[in-house]
């Protein structure tokens, strides 16, 4: 029963104009064998292998490397490459150089600092929780930067924290501080 099952599913394949080109034996009329699986049959897709199929990938990945090199080229010889290039990696530098560092308060005020405290701490659990650990500890350590007690809250955040994490927010408070007492320092020499 499934001889006749698979005699009739392949003369109803022939029926149809992609395989009518086919012979019995699996050749196609320009001599090239064409191997089919029962699934693709049925679904009319045909894969070309030997030789052919090679020359045709081969032509295929020689083409798509011409275009890259035509492009290439073509990008480089923009006038306004090499300005848009320097343009763009001041930005990315920028861009590095501004994450994590948060817009300081000024810290006479003591409202603003105590928002600014709070906000930050609030974002830098947030971002903790979500798996964000490098932006966490940046925003953690902008709070302990300001912070009044900062003994007090790193005993707290020792004890909540994850030891790597806590030690990375260890690492960064060195360069978190020098960031404050900078623009201090500066606007000390401005009064003198």
């Amino acid at each position: 029963a499934s001889a006749v099952n698979t005699r009739t599913t392949l003369t109803s394949l022939r029926k149809r104009s992609f395989f009518r080109c086919r012979s019995i034996d699996g050749h196609l009329p320009c001599g090239v064998k064409a191997s089919v699986s029962p699934v693709d049959r049925r679904r009319g897709a045909m894969i070309i292998s030997g030789k052919p199929g090679a020359i045709a990938a081969g032509v295929c990945g020689a083409l798509f490397i011409a275009y890259c090199v035509y492009f290439d080229r073509k990008r480089r010889s923009d006038p306004n490459f090499k300005s848009k290039l320097r343009e763009r990696r001041k930005k990315q530098k920028a861009a590095q150089d501004n994450a994590g560092h948060a817009q300081l308060p000024d810290l006479k005020d003591a409202a603003a600092v105590q928002k600014f405290f709070l906000d930050e701490i609030q974002l830098g659990e947030e971002l903790l929780a979500q798996g964000d650990y490098d932006q966490g500890v940046d925003h953690l350590s902008n709070a302990l930067a300001v912070c009044g007690q900062p003994q007090q809250l790193l005993q707290v955040l020792q004890q909540t924290l994850p030891a790597p994490v806590f030690q990375m927010l260890l690492a960064k408070l060195p360069s978190v501080s020098q960031r404050i007492i900078s623009p201090q320092s500066l606007e000390e020499d401005d009064v003198e």
